[in-house]
């Protein structure tokens, strides 16, 4: 279902076991979590999954981009044939029509990899052209400026795409990194998490803003802003519009924030592990503060006054945001969802309380998400942190994580594809004040506690 569909979030919802195959919820647990354990099988055997789960080399002349692709072309078509047959069943399976589905996607996949490769020329950071956010960008000027024929909108599948993306999130994020994040990143990470959400949610609840809206808002500043956001707008039963406007929101201050962290980190020579984490703290989307990150890591060693390393930046920033925050995900999805379902909505309708939507409404992907970081908790086991990054990282999790940023590519394409502006106006200035409150607070806390309580500690982060 995409942002701009007029069904609701739960809407013809299948039955019993049904659900299992008819949900586009758990097909995105079932393909994520396939493509682990095929992952898997394969790092066993002395391989990897790498020759199909394709990405671009880092290239920086168009001779030197055209040699890369003379040889990996055909890896990108065996991508596309995989691709094309999984989510063709996929289709099927849950009632929508494949002739429609096909040639819409590939459209969004030949886009996606002109996006991609954009993003791996070595001056991309220079300018923060991350795969995800140049894809949102590009898919906003399209829908808004541009127009696009009708027939494409059967490809967009925003929400099972960045599913089956957080599905592989968490096979990146392995249980065993949280403990060698620390203590420090962890309680951070949280107490950012809880303020944020609530300063925005009260804030939208003051300015008489609906709860599943406000709900929407706070998740969408306090974690990771688009996965978050339609994650919990399926947990509390949102409408069509919510989410569109908290990522709406979400982009608009990232892309703010991408400029403004490096250049006001610079301006006060933060030593960059302390400004890495400073952004992970700040920032709302995985890309945009990805983004962020290289570019002030870019600063160290250039005679700037800023002391620390491109790496130890990456690496406060990584265990900020990507682990530290992105874990509240299925936190935030399961007590809003309880909540929505005992309180907001038993006082709507003065009705008993059926304890069963809460496992109806609660977003079956996350469970995928944490049985993916257990499975791959156990996988990891027994490395130490060192060996991770040698071993495990280049043959197991760097192919997962590079089919996960083409999921999110996938997604945050169709998100701007299907987003018109003229729809979100109507939803008025209250969300914005609302959210920006959050912004305010969630970058002076960010400050705080990455400079003033916990700085020595950002400032001396291994990178090893």
């Amino acid at each position: 279902m995409t942002p701009t569909e007029t069904k609701p979030v739960d809407a013809n919802q299948p039955s019993g076991w049904q659900e299992f195959w008819l949900k586009e919820d758990w097909w995105a647990v079932w393909l994520g979590l396939g493509i682990v354990l095929l992952a898997y099988v394969f790092y066993l055997s002395g391989s990897s999954i790498s020759w199909i789960a394709v990405s671009p080399a880092k290239w920086s002349t168009l001779s030197q981009l055209g040699a890369q692709l003379s040889t990996t072309g055909i890896r990108y078509l065996a991508l596309l044939g995989a691709f094309l047959i999984l989510f063709t069943v996929v289709i099927s399976f849950i009632g929508q029509k494949p002739k429609a589905f096909i040639p819409a996607f590939i459209f969004v996949f030949i886009l996606s990899t002109v996006i991609y490769i954009a993003g791996s020329w070595d001056q991309a950071n220079r300018y923060n052209l991350e795969p995800p956010l140049v894809a949102l960008l590009l898919g906003l000027f399209l829908s808004n400026v541009v127009g696009l024929p009708r027939w494409l909108d059967a490809g967009f599948r925003v929400e099972f795409y960045i599913k089956l993306g957080i599905v592989l999130l968490g096979a990146t994020l392995p249980f065993t990194l949280i403990i060698w994040a620390g203590p420090v990143a962890i309680l951070q990470a949280s107490i950012v998490s809880i303020v944020t959400f609530l300063t925005i949610f009260f804030t939208a609840r003051k300015l008489g803003l609906d709860h599943r809206l406000a709900a929407v808002l706070g998740a969408g500043g306090a974690v990771c802003g688009v996965s978050a956001s339609i994650a919990v707008a399926g947990a509390v039963r949102a409408k069509k519009e919510h989410p569109p406007i908290a990522i709406s929101l979400v982009v608009f201050w990232a892309i703010i924030l991408i400029i403004a962290l490096p250049l006001v980190s610079r301006t006060i020579h933060l030593p960059t592990g302390v400004g890495g984490a400073w952004i992970g703290t700040s920032e709302f989307a995985d890309a945009a503060g990805l983004a962020a990150a290289q570019s002030y890591g870019g600063y160290a060693g250039k005679g700037l006054g800023i002391s620390g390393t491109a790496d130890q930046a990456l690496a406060s920033y990584t265990l900020i945001k990507v682990i530290g925050r992105d874990i509240w995900i299925g936190i935030w999805t399961f007590v809003l969802a309880l909540i929505a379902v005992t309180v907001w909505e038993k006082s709507e309708t003065n009705s008993k309380v059926q304890v069963g939507q809460i496992w109806w409404r609660f977003p079956k992907f996350v469970i995928g998400f944490l049985i993916a970081s257990v499975l791959t908790t156990l996988i990891v086991h027994g490395n130490t942190l060192g060996d991770y990054n040698k071993l495990v990282k280049p043959a197991l999790i760097a192919p997962i994580t590079s089919l996960r940023t083409w999921a999110f590519t996938f997604s945050f394409l169709s998100i701007g594809l299907t987003t018109r502006f003229r729809e979100l106006a109507a939803a008025g200035i209250k969300p914005f004040i609302a959210f920006t409150a959050g912004v305010i607070v969630n970058v002076i806390l960010g400050y705080i506690l990455s400079v003033v309580v916990f700085g020595h500690y950002w400032s001396s982060v291994v990178t090893h």
